[in-house]
């Protein structure tokens, strides 16, 4: 008989009847885990237990309860058990889906599923029973019974969907209920669905009941800290998962590796096997040293506190219910160390030696070369394609002459020595240029354990004087421009001397002499005024909006607009003004006839200072309220109403208030002495001076309060060492 079965669903009563409610609970159950979240902001979210909120109040820490966290992260992973690979001893049941497919004699392709009485039936074939038939057997049972009547016909079976079950989860769950699981469930699949327990549920007694006995007890602690699932077993339909309440908890804190609270497993429970759980103790714990605290409710003080070492017999001690186990940490302190630290190579922690000496740990001033002095030294070395490549800015070269080292205070360094008996410290100075000039002298400290020992450089504490190294540059007119190493004492004439004296184009009225502590001070002072400046604008706006109250709406706005507008402008010249580089200049105030350089004040020279010697220059600059902003050429004994004459002025020009920009960095205006005709257009004009003249101001602003006259021009260009481009900057 040669017939084909084709893709039927014989006995459609039977399949309609798998279609049950509680396949329908189980698809609803498995598309609630499958969205993943739903459980997970409940769990996150947990009430935390009370003996949690026990310890938080008593170490202000909230310690998780091991193992929940495992369950956070588990429901908002968890999936269903539905495409696996069917097991070899799965049993079937009813349920339980099959793909039959056939060749040969018959060809058969057929979908059955496992009725209520564990039958399927195939058409042409008949009834096969299947109730409690292996997986792996399921192929040889259904071939048998083809082969009892067709012959030749080789026979192939797959799985389909594998019937549901119905488990409950009771006792201390996160999410008690009934809940319909896949066949292959296991204990510990149905608790990642039920949220496993709660902050008062045990982990340690976890029971499976069948048949109203304990099938089986799951020790959480051994799967999530071992791994170990051999008390894991498949569940069957109707089993009961019952959490009972935790017999009790302690808590491990301090240096442990996961300090939580931890549930103790039966009255014997000992520290060593909770710290097994708890991943053991970090290395830097202090095993010597450990605290128990315990509860008594039966004393009249109920808190007690022990110390002991985690010693053999310290891990063999049994824990009970609200005990609290701190472990400290070791001490890190060294005892056979010496430190060296400082203006050095590197700080080092260097093991210690009987008879050891400042020259055992510093065995060559090369140990006192800084990794900054080497980095700077590196930087000098060409990186790049050509040989004359640099990775410095070919302007600043000059400015780094001598900067190379940190200069090393050879007079003093000094050794910190701690009295373990008292804990006080004691100071022992000694001059280290000593040690290496004199190896066997006093200055060579013997060491002691635990010792510290300090290097300085001259920045870090200042020496005299007369012993810090200086190096000073010289630029412009003289002979031999460039940068000297100067001794205490030398001054501006001893620098021009030493650079072989000045040219016969030396201008001395504007020779300009820098110094890098000015220039901080021009700084500072720049600052603060900037400062002062946003305070006034802040004051200024509130009487402003303050006096708006009084007029109309339409007026109001109009007003809100300008000052707004007044406001924006102002703040705009404000972070321009805080922008503004000092440049450190010292003015002589020398007379423009002098031609002395001995007349020079005697300056006594610092490191880093700067003397720039210009040549005459041939132009006078002329900007601001001008027609024409110019640098027209300097004329002996011209005034500086003649060049206002060649620039012209405009309608709004404040000629009263117009000032000199000095070539030697002072500023003169009408407020200063010696004006011919007492008006600013008297004034001689040097080579090189600037002469600015500002606009009238109608409106009166916080800015142009600031800024308004020769007086407050004066001001800001003298105290913060400003030039004319800073007149530039602001205006703009």
């Amino acid at each position: 008989m040669n017939g084909r079965v084709g893709k039927e669903r014989g006995g459609d009563a039977r399949f309609d009847d798998r279609l049950n409610d509680r396949d329908a609970l189980h698809r609803r159950n498995a598309t609630r885990l499958q969205q993943n979240g739903n459980f997970s902001d409940e769990d996150s979210q947990k009430e935390p237990s009370e003996f949690q909120k026990f310890i938080a109040e008593n170490t202000g820490k909230l310690l998780p309860i091991f193992g929940a966290e495992f369950f956070v992260n588990g429901t908002a992973t968890f999936t269903p058990v539905t495409n696996s690979p069917v097991p070899s001893d799965y049993l079937l049941g009813p349920g339980d889906e099959l793909m039959i497919r056939g060749w040969g004699t018959i060809d058969i392709d057929y979908r059955a599923t496992v009725d209520r009485n564990g039958n399927i039936s195939i058409p042409t074939i008949g009834s096969v029973s299947l109730a409690g038939v292996k997986a792996a057997d399921a192929q040889n049972v259904i071939r048998a019974a083809v082969g009892r009547l067709y012959k030749g016909v080789t026979v192939n079976v797959t799985f389909g969907q594998l019937r549901a079950m119905t488990v409950y989860v009771v006792g201390q769950a996160n999410r008690p209920g009934t809940y319909t699981v896949s066949s292959l469930s296991t204990l510990v699949t149905a608790l990642f669905a039920s949220g496993g327990p709660n902050a008062n549920g045990s982990m340690r007694h976890v029971q499976v009941k069948r048949g109203g006995k304990v099938a089986a007890e799951l020790d959480l602690y051994s799967f999530i800290a071992k791994g170990d699932k051999s008390a894991d077993i498949k569940l069957l339909d109707g089993d009961t998962i019952y959490i009972p309440p935790a017999g009790g908890f302690v808590a491990l804190t301090g240096k442990v590796n996961s300090p939580a609270v931890y549930e103790l497993k039966n009255s014997g429970e000992t520290i060593e096997s909770l710290l097994s759980f708890a991943g053991g103790l970090p290395v830097v714990a202090d095993p010597r040293r450990v605290f128990l605290e315990r509860i008594d409710p039966n004393k009249s003080h109920p808190r007690s506190v022990e110390e002991f070492a985690l010693n053999t017999e310290g891990l063999r001690r049994p824990l009970k219910n609200g005990d609290v186990l701190n472990v400290t940490s070791i001490t890190p302190d060294f005892s056979n160390a010496v430190i060296l630290r400082g203006n050095v190579d590197q700080p080092v922690r260097a093991p210690f030696r009987q008879g050891m000496r400042v020259s055992d740990l510093i065995p060559s001033r090369e140990y006192l070369i800084t990794r900054e002095s080497t980095e700077r030294q590196n930087n000098v070395v060409a990186t790049g394609d050509s040989e004359k490549d640099t990775t410095e800015d070919a302007t600043k070269i000059a400015s780094h002459i001598g900067k190379l080292i940190d200069p090393i205070n050879w007079d003093y360094a000094v050794i910190e020595r701690v009295n373990r008996s008292d804990l006080t410290v004691k100071l022992i100075p000694f001059n280290l240029g000593a040690v290496f000039t004199n190896p066997n002298g006093p200055d060579n400290v013997q060491l002691e354990a635990g010792d510290t020992v300090t290097i300085f450089s001259q920045e870090d504490v200042a020496v005299p004087v007369d012993k810090r190294q200086v190096f000073v540059r010289v630029e412009g007119e003289v002979k031999v421009p460039g940068v000297y190493q100067m001794t205490a004492g030398d001054t501006l004439q001893s620098l021009i001397a030493k650079a072989g004296g000045p040219t016969g184009n030396a201008y001395l009225f504007g020779t300009a002499f820098y110094r890098e502590e000015v220039k901080k001070e021009q700084e500072a002072n720049l600052q603060r005024a900037a400062d002062r400046l946003e305070t006034q604008l802040r004051s200024e706006q509130s009487r402003q909006m303050a006096n708006l109250r009084g007029l109309s709406p339409t007026e109001a706005a109009a007003m809100t607009a300008q000052f707004e507008s007044e406001r924006r402008t102002s703040e705009e010249r404000i972070a321009r003004f805080r922008k503004l580089q000092p440049t450190g200049r010292i003015a002589f105030g020398l007379d423009p006839n002098d031609r002395s350089f001995g007349h020079l004040p005697p300056v006594s020279l610092q490191n880093g200072d700067r003397l720039v010697i210009p040549s005459k220059p041939a132009f006078v600059h002329v900007f601001g309220a001008v027609n024409v902003e110019a640098s027209p050429l300097w004329r002996p004994n011209s005034r500086v109403k003649d060049y206002l004459n060649m620039a012209g002025t405009t309608s709004d020009a404040d000629i009263d208030n117009a000032f000199v920009l000095r070539v030697d960095g002072t500023v003169v205006s009408t407020d200063s002495q010696g004006w011919f005709f007492g008006k600013v257009g008297g004034i001689e004009v040097m080579p090189g001076d600037t002469i600015v003249v500002p606009e009238k101001l109608d409106k009166q602003t916080a800015w142009t309060k600031f800024t308004q006259g020769a007086r407050e021009w004066t001001q800001i260009l003298a105290n913060f060492g400003l030039g004319a481009a800073a007149i530039k900057t602001l205006k703009n």
